[in-house]
């Protein structure tokens, strides 16, 4: 994909080294899962390939509400449940055949804690993460649902090859028939203008 969905601030580089020296590589199957609700929380991952989607369960409903995506390059955990065990927030289901190299909440927290300036990149990770999820959270409550497939085309150009149309609906809390529509009026729209050109 040309653009990554979540684009990161934070110097990761030395994190990464640190999985590739103390991780392994792990092969995940479509819909087998890195996380399971509830559970406690263990991992702590980089995708190398695939892609991975949040999945929160409706208490009423039982429908499958998905919240976030990790692609290529990102990282993927329910951060910072595995650093202390907490049971896990969602479910992170491999949406494709997809390999991470991982690392135990343990590790993670070995590797903090090894300097002062690890414990900074801890605090800057966790500021970082706030700062999507509060643009998130406000997107939902503020945008219409084509302001958010907008934003979110934006972001991941590539996003509509790799995913269902009923995974990008549950992302931005649509039903696909509705989804459908704000497409076929895109394309309507954008054929419309060509006409006027």
């Amino acid at each position: 994909m040309e653009q990554k969905f979540g684009n990161n601030s934070v110097d990761l580089q030395r994190l990464r080294e640190f999985c590739e020296q103390e991780g392994e590589v792990v092969t995940y199957r479509k819909g087998e899962q890195f996380e399971r609700e509830g559970d406690p929380a263990r991992w702590f991952a980089f995708v190398i390939e695939g892609c991975f989607k949040y999945v929160k369960y409706g208490t009423i409903d039982n429908r499958e509400h998905i919240n976030w995506f990790s692609f290529e390059g990102e990282v993927v955990c329910d951060y910072p449940r595995p650093l202390y065990g907490l049971p896990a927030h969602r479910t992170i289901e491999a949406m494709m055949p997809s390999r991470v190299l991982r690392i135990s909440g343990e590790q993670l927290n070995q590797f903090f804690s090894q300097n002062t300036e690890m414990m900074e990149l801890r605090i800057a990770i966790s500021e970082h993460i706030l700062d999507q999820f509060t643009a998130r959270y406000t997107e939902l409550h503020s945008a219409t649902p084509l302001e958010r497939y907008n934003l979110l085309m934006k972001r991941c150009p590539g996003i509509v090859e790799l995913l269902s149309l009923k995974d990008i609906a549950s992302f931005l809390n649509v039903t696909p028939t509705y989804l459908s529509k704000i497409r076929k009026e895109i394309t309507f729209d954008g054929k419309r203008k060509q006409k006027t050109i």
